[in-house]
C-alpha cells in the first residue's frame, strides 16, 4: 500500500502539470476539494516540506514566480520529467490511485493485475539505491533452500506481474536479477557499494525480453510471421523496441523482424500468442519453439491422464 504522503507528492505534481501556475491559495483550495485531504485546506508548513520532498524523490523543482507576478507556483523543467520514462510511469501509476482514492465510489469499477507479494520491499530497495547501500536479504527461490545474499542494488524493473531487483550479486561477484516475491526478509546494511559508471539499466535489457540477461549472448536476427488479429496486436503494441514489419500479406499475414537475444523469456512471449505466430528465423529459435510445442501436446496425448481422470470419476 502507498502510503497517504506519498499519494499527495503525486497530486501536487500532477496539478501543476496540468494547471500550469498557481498560487498557493489555489492549490490549497484544489486540495480542500480533492478528496485527499479529508476536506480540509493545505498548511503552508505541509506545502513546502511538501516541494522539497518531491525535488528530492523525482528531481521535479517546483518554482515560484516574483511578487509582481503573483507568487505563482509552477514547475520550472517539465520537459525533463517528460522525457524521464521513470517518473513517467510513478506519476502515471499515481495518479490513477489517486483518483480512486478520491472516489471511494469507483474502487470496485477500475481493476488492475494483482502482483503477487513484494510490493512492501519497495520502499526500502528504493531507499539503499539512493544511498548506495549494500542490501542483506533472504532469499528462497522456487526448489530451492533458503539462502542469505548480499545485493548491491542497481536497478529495478517490472516484467510479468512481479517486481525485479538488479545488481551485483556478492556471493557470485555478478549481475542477478532477484523477484521480490521470492524475498522472505531484507536489511539495509551500514556497508556502501559504488554504482559503475557503465551500468545503465536501459542498455542492460536493450537486447532482451523480459528479465533473463546473459552477457555472453549477442543479439540476433528474429523473424516471425503473424497472423490475423495478432497482427494489429503486435503493431499497437511491439513485442520489442526493435520490432520492424517487414512483409505484409493483407488478410493473410504480416512477419516482423527483430534484433534480441535468444532467451527462455522470447520463446515464452512467442509461445503465449498461441496459433497466430510462427517463429521463422534463426531455426534454433524455431527448433526450439517446436520442441516445447511437442512437449504440450505430449501431456494432452498422454494415455495415462485419461485412464486416471476415468478412474477418479468412479471414486
Amino acid at each position: 500500500m502507498v502510503s497517504k504522503t506519498f499519494n499527495r507528492y503525486i497530486w501536487l505534481v500532477n496539478t501543476l502539470m496540468q494547471r500550469g501556475k498557481l498560487t498557493f491559495e489555489e492549490i490549497s483550495t484544489l486540495w480542500q476539494e480533492s478528496g485527499l485531504g479529508d476536506g480540509k485546506p493545505m498548511p503552508l508548513r505541509t506545502f513546502h516540506q511538501h516541494r522539497k520532498a518531491v525535488e528530492e524523490l523525482f528531481g521535479i523543482e517546483i518554482s515560484c514566480t516574483s511578487p509582481s507576478d503573483g507568487y505563482n507556483y509552477f514547475i520550472k523543467n517539465p520537459q525533463a520529467m517528460q522525457k524521464d520514462k521513470t517518473r513517467q510511469w510513478l506519476l502515471n501509476s499515481f495518479t490513477l490511485s489517486n483518483m480512486i482514492i478520491a472516489g471511494h465510489n469507483m474502487k470496485d469499477r477500475i481493476l488492475f493485475e494483482n502482483i503477487p507479494g513484494g510490493t512492501e520491499y519497495l520502499q526500502p530497495i528504493i531507499e539503499a539505491m539512493q544511498q548506495n547501500k549494500v542490501l542483506e536479504l533472504d532469499y528462497q527461490a522456487y526448489g530451492s533452500h533458503l539462502k542469505t545474499y548480499h545485493l548491491e542494488p542497481y536497478a529495478m524493473k517490472v516484467y510479468r506481474q512481479r517486481w525485479y531487483v538488479v545488481g551485483k550479486l556478492q556471493e557470485q561477484d555478478a549481475i542477478r536479477h532477484l523477484s521480490l516475491d521470492r524475498i522472505v526478509d531484507l536489511r539495509q546494511t551500514k556497508f556502501s557499494f559504488v554504482l559503475p559508471q557503465d551500468f545503465n539499466a536501459e542498455k542492460y535489457y536493450a537486447n532482451t525480453i523480459g528479465v533473463f540477461v546473459n552477457e555472453d549472448m549477442k543479439p540476433q536476427k528474429v523473424r516471425i510471421r503473424a497472423y490475423g488479429k495478432q497482427v494489429e496486436y503486435l503493431r499497437s503494441l511491439p513485442l520489442h523496441r526493435s520490432q520492424e514489419e517487414v512483409l505484409t500479406k493483407h488478410e493473410q499475414y504480416s512477419e516482423f523482424q527483430y534484433r534480441v537475444c535468444l532467451t527462455p523469456d522470447l520463446t515464452t512471449e512467442l509461445l503465449a500468442m498461441g496459433e497466430n505466430i510462427e517463429a521463422l528465423e534463426p531455426q534454433e529459435l524455431r527448433n526450439e519453439m517446436k520442441k516445447r510445442l511437442e512437449g504440450c501436446l505430449a501431456r494432452y496425448n498422454s494415455k495415462y491422464y485419461g485412464k486416471r481422470i476415468k478412474r477418479d470419476f468412479f471414486l
